[in-house]
Order: C-alpha cells, then sequence, then structure tokens
C-alpha cells in the first residue's frame, strides 16, 4: 500500500512538473538564442552609429549579463518558483558571492573606470602591469592584450585602473629618439652631415616639428651624437630599424668609425 502511494505520488509530481521542466528547458534554450540576436544586433546598432568599438564590446557584455539573469528569473517562475521568494535567494546569493569574490568586484569597478575615463581603446598598443601588447578587447573583468608575437595576455581590470599606463597610440605622432657614436679621431661635421642626409632623405620623417641632431656626450670610447625625429606613429618601429641601418651602411661607406669599448694599456718597464 505504501509502495503504491508513493508510485501515485510520483507520477503526480511528473504530471504536475515535467511539463513546466520541459518547458523551462525550451525556453532556456530559445531565450539564450533570443540573447544571442539581441546583443547582436546592439553591437550592429552600436558600430552602425560610430560608437567606440571598445564601449561598444563593453556595453553588449553587459547587456547580455543583464538579459542572462532576467532570463534565468523567468525560468525560475515557469517552474513553480515564487519570484519574490527567488529574487530573496538570488539578492542574498548575491551578496555572499559578492563578499567571496571582492576581486571580482574590483576588477569589475576598474572596468568602468577604465571606460568612463578612457585611457586606452580596442587597437591601442599599450604597457600596464609589466605587460605590453595591442589592446584586443576590454571585458567587464579583465583586458586582453595581443603581444607582437601573437601570445594573449589577460590582465585585472582593477590592477589596470589603478597602475600606471603607458598608451603608445594616444598621440598621432611620435618621437624617435637615436644614439649613434663615432670614434675621436672621426671629423664630426662630417658625421653630422651623413645623419643629415639620411633623416632628411626619409620621406616618413616630418619636416614639422623639425627634427634636432647634436653632440650628446664624450664618452669614454666614443663621441655620441642624438638624433631626434618626429614621425607618425604607425612608422616609429619602421623608421627606428631602417634608420640604424641606414647609418651603419653611410659611416662605412664614407670611412666614419663606429667605436666599440676599449681601454688603452701602457707598460712601462721599471729602471734599475
Amino acid at each position: 500500500m505504501n509502495v503504491d502511494k508513493y508510485i501515485d505520488k510520483a507520477v503526480e509530481l511528473a504530471i504536475e512538473y515535467v511539463p513546466k521542466l520541459v518547458l523551462a528547458i525550451v525556453v532556456l534554450i530559445v531565450g539564450l538564442m533570443v540573447i544571442k540576436f539581441i546583443v547582436k544586433t546592439a553591437k550592429k546598432a552600436m558600430k552602425k552609429n560610430d560608437l567606440d568599438a571598445t564601449l561598444s564590446s563593453f556595453l553588449g557584455n553587459i547587456l547580455s549579463a543583464l538579459l542572462k539573469v532576467a532570463l534565468l528569473i523567468s525560468i525560475a517562475g515557469l517552474v513553480g518558483v515564487e519570484t519574490t521568494s527567488f529574487l530573496a535567494i538570488l539578492g542574498a546569493a548575491g551578496l555572499a558571492i559578492g563578499l567571496a569574490l571582492q576581486g571580482s568586484l574590483a576588477n569589475f569597478a576598474g572596468s568602468a573606470l577604465i571606460m568612463l575615463f578612457r585611457p586606452f581603446k580596442a587597437g591601442d598598443f599599450i604597457e600596464t602591469q609589466g605587460q605590453s601588447g595591442t589592446v584586443a578587447e576590454i571585458q567587464i573583468f579583465h583586458t586582453v592584450l595581443r603581444t607582437g608575437d601573437n601570445r594573449i595576455i589577460t590582465v585585472p581590470n582593477g590592477a589596470v585602473a589603478n597602475g600606471s599606463i603607458t598608451n603608445f597610440s594616444a598621440m598621432d605622432t611620435r618621437r624617435v629618439d637615436f644614439v649613434f657614436g663615432i670614434g675621436y679621431d672621426d671629423d664630426i661635421d662630417q658625421a653630422k652631415a651623413i645623419l643629415e642626409r639620411l633623416v632628411t632623405e626619409d620621406a616618413r620623417i616630418l619636416k614639422d616639428p623639425a627634427h634636432f641632431i647634436a653632440v650628446k656626450e664624450m664618452a669614454d670610447s666614443s663621441v655620441n651624437f642624438v638624433v631626434r625625429a618626429w614621425a607618425k606613429s604607425s612608422d616609429y618601429w619602421g623608421i627606428y630599424f631602417d634608420m640604424q641601418e641606414k647609418v651603419k651602411k653611410a659611416f662605412d661607406a664614407e670611412g666614419v668609425s663606429i667605436p666599440f669599448p676599449q681601454r688603452d694599456v701602457h707598460i712601462y718597464q721599471e729602471s734599475k
């Protein structure tokens, strides 16, 4: 009799809740598909209105999270969970999770600060927290950097927002600095004329601001020239590497030496 009673109760519960569970699963699947479509459409709309890509990605992530929470609450209501009670439980759980994940909340706050003050955006080359790379994406909790050798570095936004940030892409132009050394026996005017010619011939180097060439110091084994030239940020590394090669070839061709550190040793013989 007891077994029949339990079986009847199980059948009764199954009849009552299985359709709800099936409906909840269907709503979950369809809801996730709809959320994905809404977020994708919202990002397209923001892109169409020329909204910054970084901000579009961040807002898209926030929208996705909020819609998923709303979907979860709706599914709970379909299953039969009281929405008020569920919200209370969700709030208590959120408080407990928040206390346990204070670092994540700090990262979320860091994301908000980054989006508010905009020290960098997607596509900028930055250095922060000892890491450098091109900003691939600013997520809710992390900033994703892509290095020059195609590595992915994920940096917590809390640390980024509260630390120093060097943005190499913030300005349209950058100054390229060089130091070239010649021997003490070489002609300073000749070396300076060679450097002047090479800088002037490079079309990537801007005329305004004007470049600067001067003797920097009398070093231990060389007379060092400083060369400072302005260029577009996108041309920085091309100019930097090309000029090193051009100067070496030009100095060699015109007999200007590039000294290496050396010492003169004098040996004296003591008289007896």
